[in-house]
């Protein structure tokens, strides 16, 4: 069975279009990554910083310093340093936890998320233009192909820091 590329009009066969995936996949995380860097650079926080405030903006409330080691994959201590400079850069503020007193929670500051939301602008805008070519089916593919993807992602990465090498 073949499929014909809605680009090129090509035929292609499942192995091939397989493999194109995992290509495409491949540069696309390695472009991503670039872009990452790019946009940490302009705002003026290290890549790691920058996807804890992403990951902070994500979440629907506050987020203890042990949600933040979970969700970038850090150590508790690691996570804790992270807290700690952007606590000192205005980007992330810690409030108490009002149901415990020993534990805060952490937030991005409000200045800090105007002004890296304002650095998304463009970006956002270029990326979402990307897909304005697609059905909503195949929106509907892509966005269920990304979840997946990212689910597999984290389980392999915990894997990977396991020492796991099956």
């Amino acid at each position: 069975m073949s499929t014909h590329s809605p680009l090129t009009g090509e035929s292609w066969s499942r192995a091939e279009l397989l493999a194109r995936i995992v290509t495409e996949s491949q540069r696309h995380h390695a472009d991503y990554a670039f872009f990452s860097q790019a946009m940490a650079d302009h705002v003026g926080l290290h890549p790691t910083d920058l996807q804890c405030v992403t990951l902070l903006d994500r979440e629907p409330g506050p987020v203890s310093t042990g949600d933040i080691a979970r969700l970038t994959g850090l150590t508790s201590g690691s996570a804790t340093r992270l807290v700690d400079r952007l606590v000192k850069a205005g980007i992330v503020e810690r409030h108490a936890d009002p149901n415990d007193r020993r534990r805060s929670l952490v937030t991005l500051a409000p200045e800090a998320r105007e002004r890296i939301g304002a650095a998304w602008d463009a970006p956002g805008r270029a990326f979402g233009a990307v897909l304005e070519g697609y059905s909503d089916a195949e929106l509907t593919v892509i966005a269920d192909y990304l979840h997946r993807a990212a689910e597999v992602g984290r389980a392999q990465a915990v894997r990977l820091n396991s020492g796991d090498t099956d």
